[in-house]
């Protein structure tokens, strides 16, 4: 028997051996929890999905059922919400990850409409809506790419454009496939990095340190942005400025390539500090895992394991040393050209890494042992090098790693 079949039915007789049944809003029922029933029994008497009908109600395997509890029977296009006491459009929406304009226009209401206790809401379902909430680090593009919707059709159908802010915890609706989009697209394809600013309130024991590392941002940038020293004095409630830093896809060559990414002004921000990425050797296809722990004028890494020192140590020959090798790095769903050598240090003066200016932690001395990842096999950090990024002991590029570089990103 069908839904709609089902619903007919139950508008006609009151007594077919399913239990209590009730027609709510939108052609919607509820069902009344008979002794003996369970969720696969009631989803076989209605002839809808097992897990329709525990999504419907926030159920899991868990989940009790009571004699005379009633339960919500989605359609094949909605869920229905019967309200309860302090629900809001707003608490409803957040509740089933819907936008609340969506929410209401999906039940004609305005913010003039009063909720009473028994109303029956229609939720829209994600084929009808999807709703994206905005993470930090998010981007049309990475959105895009997440949801795999083309992002220009993303764009329009949120009516942004280039210069369109994202805040976390925003809600970016999600185009359906096949959706078609009338809004014209008033600014072309964005190829160049670009920043823009959100904001945080200082919460207690928030430190201007700990709010650059939160953020993914360097600490002199913070302090640059907010016009701030490193002796500003931060007051609970205070709102300050986060740049955001907006850095889209670069095309490459062929596939075999990676992105060839400015270290001042994209890779960094790319690959902040924290991030943990894969290295793939250009030349051999073997690859081992890192973590970029700090680094300022270049990413300064370590092996995540003991396993992937021991795979690295097998792509420079057994051993490992400061031969530069041309490198492919994947994060988070991009290929990025870059240049590594192996041989960890602690910002040495007669290494070519010289004396490291951390991005994390200021200046440290000759000798200091840079070294946060415990159990990989090594002390310290190697030189992970991108586009026009420099050596710590002159501020000079290096000329062999920028022209591995350009090999790994197919630039002749």
């Amino acid at each position: 028997m069908t839904l709609k079949k089902l619903v007919i039915t139950a508008a006609l007789s009151t007594s077919i051996l399913l239990g209590s049944i009730s027609i709510g809003y939108a052609q919607d029922i509820s069902y009344t929890v008979q002794s003996g029933d369970t969720f696969w029994i009631i989803s076989q008497k209605l002839d809808i999905p097992i897990d329709r009908l525990m999504e419907a109600n926030n159920a899991t395997q868990n989940t009790i059922l009571h004699v005379g509890q009633s339960l919500v029977i989605p359609t094949n296009n909605e869920i229905i919400h019967t309200v309860q006491a302090g629900d809001t459009f707003w608490i409803i929406s957040q509740k089933y990850d819907v936008s609340i304009t969506s929410l209401m226009e999906t039940n004609n209401a305005t913010e003039h409409t009063v909720l009473y206790i028994g109303d029956k809401l229609a939720i829209p379902t994600k084929t009808q809506e999807t709703i994206h909430t905005v993470q930090w680090g998010d981007t049309f593009w990475i959105i895009s790419q997440k949801h795999k919707v083309d992002i220009k059709e993303l764009m329009a159908y949120n009516d942004a454009n280039a210069n369109t802010i994202l805040y976390i915890g925003q809600k970016v609706k999600i185009p359906a496939s096949g959706t078609t989009i009338t809004t014209p697209i008033k600014t072309p394809t964005i190829t160049e990095p670009y920043v823009t600013y959100t904001e945080y309130t200082v919460q207690k024991g928030d430190i201007l340190w700990d709010i650059a590392i939160k953020f993914e941002i360097p600490f002199n940038e913070l302090l640059k942005a907010n016009n701030f020293n490193q002796s500003t004095y931060l007051t609970i409630g205070q709102v300050i400025k986060i740049p955001v830093h907006h850095v889209p896809v670069k095309e490459t060559p062929g596939e075999q390539y990676g992105e060839y990414l400015d270290w001042w002004t994209e890779a960094q921000y790319v690959l902040p500090v924290g991030s943990e990425f894969e290295i793939v050797d250009f030349y051999t296809g073997k690859s081992f895992m890192v973590k970029r722990t700090t680094g300022s004028s270049h990413a300064d890494c370590e092996t995540l394991t003991l396993n992937d020192t021991n795979k690295m140590k097998e792509i420079w020959g057994g051993s490992l040393s400061w031969e530069r090798r041309p490198i492919l790095i994947k994060y988070n769903g991009r290929k990025i050209a870059a240049s590594v050598s192996s041989l960890p240090h602690a910002g040495n003066d007669n290494a070519p890494g010289g004396i490291h200016t951390t991005w994390r932690s200021g200046n440290y001395g000759a000798g200091y042992n840079l070294d946060w990842v415990k159990g990989n096999g090594i002390d310290g950090v190697f030189d992970v090098h991108f586009a026009n990024s420099t050596r710590h002991k002159d501020g000079q590029v290096d000329p062999q790693h920028q022209e591995n570089i350009k090999i790994a990103a197919g630039i002749k």
